[in-house]
C-alpha cells in the first residue's frame, strides 16, 4: 500500500469471542479514534458497520478501511463474511484479514508494559496492520468455505473411525486373543471389518462354542455370511477353529460385555464408513461448482486422489492469493526457522508449523503418495531420509512435502496439468 493510502486509512482491530466483538480504531500516526464493543451476532455485526459508516463518512480525511481480527477457531467467520460484504462501507475500498494469532501474539511482545484485556488486544491488531506487517491476502468470503467445511469433516470422521478401529482391537485381543495375533498370511479374512468378522466376533458369546461347534456348520456359518465369497470356506473355518482353541479362556461374566462393546464398535464403524461416502458425494458436487480446472491439476498428478485434491482446494482457496510458492509453503507452516549467529550454524532446524494445519496435513499425506509413484520425489525422499541418523522419516517427507509445493503451486497458477516432461522444470 502506498504512504499516501496509508495516511488516508482506517486501521481497526476486532478481538473476537463467543459472546462479543471488541473494536478499536486507529489512524496511521496510532492515535485511537474509535474503540466500542458489540454482541457477536447479525444485529451486532450491523451496529458495527454503522458505526464505522458514521465514523468514516464525518472524516473526509479518511477514505480507506483496513478490518484486521486474529483466525480465533469459527467465531470470527461471520463477522468477516459480513464486513467484507457489506455494502454499507464498500464505498470505502474495504479489505478483511483474518490474522494467526502467533503473529499477533509474538507482536504483542514488542510492547513491554502493555496489560491484558480484549481492548488492549484489538489495539495491538490495529496496530499490527498500521505497520504494514500484513502479508496474506484479504478475507476471500464463503466461496470455498462450503468445501473446507466438508472436507474438514470428512477427516474428522476418518480420524473417529481410525480411532474406533484402534479402540475395538483392545476388545477383541481379550475375547478371541489367538485371532488378532495371527500373522497376516494366516488371516482367516480379508477385511477384518466385514460382515463376516463381525459375525464371527459377535454371533458367537465365547471362544469354546466356536471350537466345540461341528466344523461343517462354521464353515455353512462363514458361507452364509460371505455370501458364498469365500474361494476355501473349509480352510477358513479350520484356521477360526485352531485360533479359537489357542486363545485364552475368559470368566463366563466377561463374554457377554465384550460382544456388547465389539458389536457397539462394529455398528460405529458402519455408520462411520457410510457418512464418509455421503461427504464424498457432497464433496464432488461442491467442486463443481467452484474452479474445476484447479480440481483436475492435482487429479493428473500420479498418487493424488480426489480427498487429497478437494482438501488442498479448499484449504489454499485461490491460487491467486500467493504470489510464489514460498508464500505457500509459509501459509501451510512448512517452513524451518534458521538458527545461526556468527560463524555458527546449527543442523538441527526446527519446522515452524505456524501456518494452516489443515493444509499441512494435505500435503504431507499427499507427498506421502507422490513419492511411491514419481521416481524424482522417490529419489528426492530417499536422499534426505539418508542425511540425517534421527527423525529420518518425518524429515524426509516434511522436505518431499515442500518440494510438492512447488509442484502444486506451478500448476495450479499456469492452469496445466501434470506431465513427466514438465515436472523436472517447475
Amino acid at each position: 500500500m502506498k504512504k499516501a493510502d496509508l495516511l488516508s486509512t482506517l486501521f481497526v482491530g476486532i478481538d473476537v469471542s463467543s459472546r462479543e466483538n471488541v473494536v478499536c480504531a486507529i489512524d496511521y500516526e496510532a492515535q485511537k479514534l474509535l474503540r466500542f464493543s458489540v454482541p457477536n451476532n447479525h444485529p451486532g455485526a450491523i451496529e458495527m458497520a454503522e458505526k464505522l459508516h458514521a465514523f468514516l463518512y464525518g472524516n473526509r480525511d479518511i477514505n480507506k478501511l483496513m478490518l484486521a481480527l486474529e483466525s480465533t477457531s469459527f467465531y470470527g467467520i461471520h463477522i468477516a463474511n459480513y464486513l467484507s460484504s457489506c455494502e454499507l462501507l464498500m464505498p470505502f475500498h474495504t479489505h478483511v484479514y483474518c490474522l494467526n494469532p502467533k503473529m499477533i501474539a509474538n507482536y504483542k511482545k514488542s510492547y513491554i508494559d502493555l496489560g491484558k484485556n480484549d481492548a488492549v488486544d484489538a489495539f495491538v491488531i490495529a496496530d499490527f496492520a498500521r505497520v504494514g506487517r500484513i502479508t496474506t491476502a484479504p478475507w476471500r468470503g464463503s466461496q470455498f468455505l462450503a468445501l473446507q467445511r466438508l472436507t474438514r469433516h470428512r477427516l474428522h470422521i476418518a480420524a473417529s473411525l481410525t480411532r474406533e478401529k484402534t479402540y475395538m482391537l483392545s476388545n477383541i485381543f481379550l475375547k478371541f486373543s489367538e485371532l488378532s495375533m495371527l500373522d497376516e498370511d494366516q488371516q482367516p479374512f480379508s477385511d477384518h471389518y466385514g460382515a463376516t468378522a463381525s459375525s464371527v466376533l459377535t454371533d458367537f458369546l465365547s471362544t469354546e462354542d466356536m471350537a466345540n461347534m461341528p466344523l461343517q456348520a462354521l464353515i455353512d456359518h462363514i458361507g452364509q455370511k460371505g455370501k458364498n465369497r469365500f474361494v476355501n470356506p473349509g480352510h477358513t473355518a479350520s484356521l477360526l477353529q485352531q485360533a479359537a482353541r489357542n486363545s485364552y479362556r475368559l470368566d463366563k461374566c466377561l463374554y457377554e460385555p465384550l460382544t456388547l462393546s465389539i458389536a457397539s464398535s462394529f455398528n460405529l464403524i458402519s455408520a462411520y464408513e457410510s457418512e464418509i461416502k455421503a461427504i464424498n458425494k457432497a464433496i464432488e458436487k461442491n467442486l463443481k461448482g467452484l474452479d474445476p480446472n484447479a480440481y483436475h491439476s492435482l487429479l493428473s498428478i500420479p498418487g493424488i486422489g480426489p480427498v487429497y485434491a478437494a482438501g488442498i482446494i479448499a484449504e489454499i482457496g485461490s491460487i491467486d492469493a500467493f504470489n510464489s510458492h514460498s508464500a505457500l509453503a509459509k501459509y501451510a507452516g512448512l517452513v524451518w526457522r534458521e538458527n545461526q549467529s556468527g560463524n555458527f550454524r546449527a543442523d538441527d532446524t526446527v519446522l515452524s508449523k505456524a501456518g494452516n494445519s489443515y493444509l499441512r496435513y494435505y500435503l504431507i499425506e499427499a507427498a506421502s503418495h507422490v513419492k511411491n509413484h514419481i521416481p524424482e520425489y522417490a529419489a528426492f525422499y530417499h536422499k534426505k531420509y539418508d542425511e540425517v541418523k534421527t527423525h529420518q522419516h518425518k524429515r524426509a517427507l516434511a522436505l518431499t512435502a515442500r518440494k510438492f509445493i512447488r509442484l502444486i503451486f506451478g500448476l495450479l497458477a499456469n492452469h496445466q496439468l501434470y506431465s513427466k516432461s514438465r515436472v523436472s522444470q517447475i
